[in-house]
Formats: structure tokens, C-alpha cells, sequence
């Protein structure tokens, strides 16, 4: 066990400490889905939380200036997929401004309501979005889970340290 770092090296609240301090923190890695005005929009996301067991609902954060937030922002429904470690590539292309995310080689469908469903991933669920709470920046986004399927093989996609990795036995 490591001795706690003293006080003295303490800083004050920034945008830069909390990305700091949350680079160090592993998460699991998931894609938001939902149907746009002009087609399919999606995006890398980390701050995917169970919320409540009854009924079953989640959260995720959005930021109020990505390029998917409009029809996030327009939708009733989204797609919420867990990825696996063998899809570093589909986490890297949802995450990259710009991107054209559902073109090849991204593999998906038309899902219940009309959510792109991605294939080959751990687990997903189509989720009823009930609210839309202002955070700073970003917007957290609640959701009650209307189906899903958790049948996916294999182990999940983490990031940490600012790059997607896997985890170690």
C-alpha cells in the first residue's frame, strides 16, 4: 500500500484537475445511439451509470456542444451499447469529431423505435429518455430501460490513462 500524497500538493478546482484526476479512474466503455433529423447519430461515452433498479434506469452526460446532442436533445429514444475489448477501433471512431460513424466498417440495424443498434457488442438496450438535466457543459441524460439483450461474448472495453484498453487478470 502507497502513502497518500500530502496537502501540499493539493490544487485548486479547474477543468484540468478534474480530467487529472479522472484519467486515473478506469470506466467502461459504451456508445449512445439515437435516429437524427438527417440520419443516425452516435458518440463515445464513459459516464454511462445504473441509476435504478425499479424501474430500471441509467444516465449518461452529454456535451451540450457535440455534434450528437441536437437529436439527443430532440429525441424519445436511444440506444446504449457496452463494448467489448475487441472493438477499440468502433470506441476510437464514435469518439473522433468528424467521423463518419455508421459507414463501414461499423455494423448496425434499425432497432425497436427506430435506434441504431450496433452489432457485436457485449450488451445493449433501447432506453426511454425521461430527462434532460443541465450540468455545467454538458447535459445528464436519464433513461429508463425499455429492452435489451446482454448476451454479447467476451470482456469489457475500459478506458484509462486517456486510451481504450482491457482488462488484466
Amino acid at each position: 500500500m502507497t502513502a497518500s500524497p500530502g496537502l501540499e500538493s493539493a490544487q485548486l478546482a479547474s477543468p484540468d484537475l478534474l480530467r487529472s484526476v479522472f484519467r486515473r479512474h478506469a470506466a467502461g466503455v459504451a456508445v449512445i445511439t439515437a435516429r437524427g433529423e438527417s440520419g443516425p447519430v452516435g458518440f463515445t461515452a464513459t459516464s454511462l451509470s445504473s441509476v435504478s433498479a425499479e424501474p430500471p434506469m441509467l444516465s449518461f452526460g452529454v456535451g451540450a456542444g457535440a455534434s450528437s446532442w441536437p437529436a439527443i436533445a430532440a429525441t424519445d429514444h436511444v440506444g446504449v451499447h457496452i463494448l467489448g475489448e475487441h472493438q477499440r477501433d468502433l470506441a476510437a471512431t464514435f469518439a473522433r469529431s468528424g467521423a463518419d460513424r455508421f459507414g463501414a466498417p461499423t455494423v448496425w440495424r434499425d432497432g425497436p423505435e427506430g435506434v441504431p443498434v450496433l452489432d457485436g457488442v457485449l450488451a445493449w438496450m433501447v432506453c426511454r429518455v425521461v430527462a434532460r438535466v443541465p450540468a455545467g457543459d454538458h447535459r445528464i441524460v436519464l433513461a429508463e430501460v425499455a429492452l435489451g439483450d446482454p448476451s454479447g461474448q467476451g470482456r469489457p472495453l475500459l478506458y484509462h490513462q486517456g486510451r481504450f484498453t482491457a482488462l488484466r487478470d
